[in-house]
């Protein structure tokens, strides 16, 4: 049975004081990753088309007590900004789910992979937006979410350890200064030009960004656009612009979901 996450674009984010889940700025794309969960005597996980070692993915098999194949189909880059380990994570947990008849609801499904995303290090609750869709924002006084129908250019050069960074301390504890700021800065419903551009000031103000990535975001804004650092990755991504990037997806407002 074949499942669907969206890959997930963080903006801004500031962790909690607990250290296991962050406040933020997110939206889900349309880019994402299908799980295909079978019966097995050994569980195995394959990465387009190739086997790989998937800790999230397969602790969450461990926490629904089954073994599998996993085979994962990924139209996003895995460990550069995408939220790909949770989009791979939850569509593993639903997929299974069904195919072990399990039983399990939806939202106990996200508890599952949000636990195993924590425990591997490579998430802070990427999972909440994919399951959700659209453009979801918690400045610490609750979730909301709205539906922008922006189209969505990025670029990709390369990934920033996600462990490493949520690891550094110092770092984290900048990020939640300033995180935090930016967030209880935003208007009821700011328009996702206004998430972006204000999210390249909390990039750059954390010195975040690479060469790479800041004549991408130059290029994109003498180009009419607003641009900004996903986090964590040297990823350009940008609104406001046509053909300008060489991938343009949408917000997925729809979510995870069984195919």
């Amino acid at each position: 049975m074949k499942a669907f996450a969206p890959g997930s674009v963080t903006a801004v984010f500031a962790p909690t004081e607990s250290g296991d889940e962050s406040r933020g700025a997110s939206m889900a794309i349309e880019d994402g990753i299908v799980a295909n969960v079978q019966t097995a005597d050994e569980t195995k996980i394959v990465l387009d088309g190739d086997g790989t070692d998937f800790e999230p993915v397969e602790s969450v098999l461990g926490k629904l007590d089954v073994t599998a194949r996993v085979e994962l189909d990924a139209d996003i880059p895995i460990g550069c900004g995408f939220g790909a380990s949770g989009a791979a994570t939850l569509a593993t947990a639903i997929s299974a789910n069904e195919t072990f008849e399990l039983g399990y609801s939806h939202d106990e499904l996200v508890g599952f992979s949000h636990v195993a995303e924590v425990e591997a290090g490579t998430g802070l609750g990427d999972v909440f937006i994919q399951s959700a869709g659209g453009l979801l924002m918690d400045d610490g006084s609750g979730r909301k979410r709205w539906e922008p129908t922006d189209a969505v250019e990025y670029v990709s050069f390369g990934g920033i350890s996600t462990s490493d960074a949520l690891g550094d301390e110092e770092l984290m504890a900048r990020v939640r200064t300033v995180g935090g700021r930016v967030l209880t800065s935003f208007p009821d419903e700011p328009s996702l030009e206004r998430v972006v551009r204000d999210s390249w000031e909390f990039a750059r103000e954390l010195e975040l960004p690479t060469g790479r990535v800041r004549e991408t975001v130059f290029e994109v804004e003498s180009e009419g656009g607003v641009a900004s650092m996903a986090m964590l990755g040297e990823t350009v991504f940008a609104v406001g612009v046509e053909d300008v990037l060489p991938n343009r997806t949408t917000i997925s407002h729809e979510g995870s979901r069984i195919l």
